[in-house]
């Protein structure tokens, strides 16, 4: 049962919600797609109440991607138009290209017209969850509600998918809410968090924000990490590099084909960085960065959280109690931050 939730999405902002298993994180979706009868509030949606619309105007308006879709019999091009019969060819293409879904459809014998099913070409799982998701963007959406679009896919498919899904605000503009039980899915798709326990709003704030508050399980154990927003600058030629720089300093990145003046989201984990109290010598990591100790939480097993600002953005280091001793560590002590690894999701 969901308890005083207040939520606002905006036109091109994406909502993470995550949290535990009963934590009601379906449930949301389901009562704003009407799956489920809404008592003792209202959910808008272009300040329409949901109750208001007709449920075959409402499927239109509120497109709904769960975890495992089923496709329809028929052709690729029958199940994108599912929602909007009337959908043209274009419109049916910008949002196969929106869900990276075109990339294996003009493969196919017949193209949109490839049969699908048992009697025609049997797509892989991640295969059916791009059309699924091409099926929902046809309809020309209002907003877009995602259920844990990526959980039956190995990591490889998720990989794939992934960084289509962080593209959908700028091709869409509509309001994405994006249910997951994966830190790392809504750390790249959601700009602002909302973490739910047991039905109610636990905290809610700005993804960046809330994955550095010790105070919240997020930012703790091993895939605790924080998500660091900047650009690329320049290029190391010589040895294959990419300068990113954020206001915290600059990280050198493998060279990927980066434009200069790119921008970019790093994801640092905790466990990737570690802290010295004096500026590191001769040393192998490239990424150095000044920072001031903000605050330390216990993180089991000996080991210690210890949350940074690196000139207003936030990093974790997840180190343990003993190095806690040996440097001193306490709010306020200047350190250097030693980032060994980054993954770039943006």
């Amino acid at each position: 049962v969901l308890k005083d939730i207040n939520l606002q999405i905006r036109a091109g902002e994406s909502i993470g919600i995550i949290g535990g298993t009963g934590s009601a994180k379906s449930s949301l979706v389901n009562l704003i797609s009407r799956l489920y009868d809404v008592t003792g509030g209202r959910i808008l949606v272009g300040g329409v109440d949901v109750r208001d619309y007709d449920m075959e105007v409402l499927r239109k308006q509120v497109a709904v991607v769960l975890q495992k879709n089923v496709l329809f019999s028929g052709t690729i091009y029958d199940n994108l138009r599912w929602g909007d019969p009337d959908a043209s060819e274009e419109e049916c293409r910008r949002a196969c290209r929106l869900a990276c879904a075109d990339e294996f459809i003009e493969k196919l014998p017949q193209g949109f017209d490839t049969i699908t099913g048992e009697r025609g070409v049997k797509l892989s799982g991640g295969q059916k969850q791009r059309v699924a998701i091409a099926r929902a963007l046809a309809t020309d959406p209002d907003i877009l509600l995602m259920d844990e679009p990526l959980a039956a896919l190995d990591m490889r498919r998720r990989q794939e998918i992934l960084p289509y899904l962080h593209r959908l605000n700028a091709g869409l503009n509509i309001p994405i809410l994006y249910v997951s039980h994966s830190l790392e899915e809504v750390a790249v798709l959601s700009d602002h968090l909302v973490l739910l326990e047991r039905g109610k709003v636990m905290a809610s704030g700005a993804t960046d924000a809330m994955l550095t508050r010790l105070d919240l399980p997020l930012a703790h154990y091993d895939n605790a990490a924080a998500s660091v927003t900047g650009k690329i600058v320049g290029t190391d030629s010589g040895f294959q590099l990419s300068i990113f720089q954020f206001s915290g300093g600059q990280v050198f990145l493998p060279d990927s084909g980066y434009q200069t003046g790119q921008s970019l989201r790093l994801r640092i984990q905790a466990r990737d960085v570690s802290l010295s109290v004096e500026r590191p010598g001769q040393t192998s990591i490239l990424n150095i960065i000044e920072a001031v100790v903000v605050g330390l939480s216990d993180d089991g097993n000996g080991q210690v959280m210890v949350e940074l600002d690196a000139k207003g953005t936030r990093l974790l280091s997840r180190i343990t109690r003993k190095s806690v001793s040996v440097l001193g560590l306490e709010p306020g002590k200047q350190v250097f931050a030693q980032v060994k690894g980054t993954a770039v999701v943006e």
